[in-house]
């Protein structure tokens, strides 16, 4: 058997029923529902069980969503190190660089990698780490 000779099973690909078309199509009038009750009405509520107490009511809940987090995208000093010397890597430089995808609510620098050129940082946060290989490479940290 070859690509172009593949075909599918007989009789595996039939055709949507097309129901209330008439009595003629076999699925007309109460299309294929039956007669009157719950199952023959169109709107039961998402999730809802028949009246007994619904999954997402059993389950207990737990935690806390604060509301006022902050999350930041990440970047370490390894990918930092695909800059020239001396440039100032900024949110909008690593976003055109597609480094990251969007800044989030600011940019942290970890010290993942090493960093071997001398360069100016602009970023929210910094890790402790970061900041002294950034330093030891000659360059400098600023928070923004």
């Amino acid at each position: 058997m070859k690509l172009h000779e593949l075909q599918p099973a007989e009789g595996s690909r039939g055709v949507r029923a097309r129901r209330g078309r008439g009595t003629s199509a076999g699925n007309g009038k109460t299309s294929g529902r039956g007669q009157k009750g719950q199952k023959a009405r169109s709107k039961t509520r998402l999730g809802f069980e028949g009246g007994q107490m619904p999954l997402y009511r059993r389950i207990p809940k737990r935690g806390f969503t604060n509301i006022s987090r902050k999350e930041y995208a990440i970047v370490s000093l390894a990918t930092l190190d695909q800059f020239d010397e001396g440039t100032e890597v900024t949110p909008a430089l690593l976003v055109e660089n597609g480094v990251i995808k969007n800044e989030k609510n600011g940019i942290k620098i970890l010290g993942n990698g090493k960093l071997t050129k001398k360069l100016t940082v602009k970023a929210a946060k910094f890790s402790a780490s970061a900041v002294s290989a950034i330093e030891a490479a000659g360059g400098k940290t600023e928070v923004i």
